[in-house]
């Protein structure tokens, strides 16, 4: 079983190393990167799951890599993590970077750990609905059934950019819609 992958990203070594301390005991491969240029060098090698990037760095500022990374991977989850916030920064990040969470430093370990669990349970649930929209290409016949059950839905889905909308559905919607979408099942 491969472990979730969690990049932080910070121009400062002693930052990397006190976070890769708060969260090298969760059951996470925890990665590093002093710039944006070598994480989105890194998120290029293989699948990460979330990044948490600092927004004051040399070179590339935490929004544009933020934005770039959500450009090239769409389903990797966003944290921005700062000292020095400014409302400025936080929207554009928000906007470009379509950020899961804004945090600032200092940061208290115990919150840290739960919004990686969160940003996690965020990802492995919309891989779910990116999975089961893919398998409607041996079923076109569950569509009209799913657009019947949630009018509108089916060009979301015909576009393959559902996944944050799905996202938002509750528990017991997503998991109907992810039961109609198992192979085998008869339309009613």
């Amino acid at each position: 079983m491969n472990k979730d992958t969690i990049l932080i990203v910070d121009d400062e070594p002693s930052v990397l190393s006190s976070l890769y301390r708060s969260l090298r005991s969760e059951p996470w491969e925890v990665l590093t990167e002093l710039s944006g240029e070598q994480a989105l060098v890194r998120l290029g090698e293989r699948p990460i799951k979330v990044v948490i990037s600092d927004e004051r760095m040399a070179k590339m500022q935490g929004t544009e890599f933020l934005a770039v990374a959500r450009a090239l991977y769409p389903q990797t989850v966003r944290i921005m993590l700062t000292g020095h916030a400014s409302l400025e920064s936080a929207i554009s990040v928000i906007n470009n970077g379509g950020i899961f969470r804004f945090l600032t430093k200092p940061w208290n370990d115990d919150d840290i750990k739960q919004v990686v669990r969160e940003a996690l349970l965020k990802y492995d649930r919309e891989q779910a609905v990116l999975d089961a929209i893919k398998s409607l290409d041996d079923r076109p016949d569950l569509l009209p059934h799913i657009e019947k059950k949630y009018p509108g839905i089916s060009k979301f889905i015909l576009d393959k950019q559902c996944a944050e909308l799905l996202s938002s559905l509750t528990d017991g919607d997503l998991a109907e819609l992810l039961h109609l979408l198992e192979p085998g099942d008869k339309v009613s």
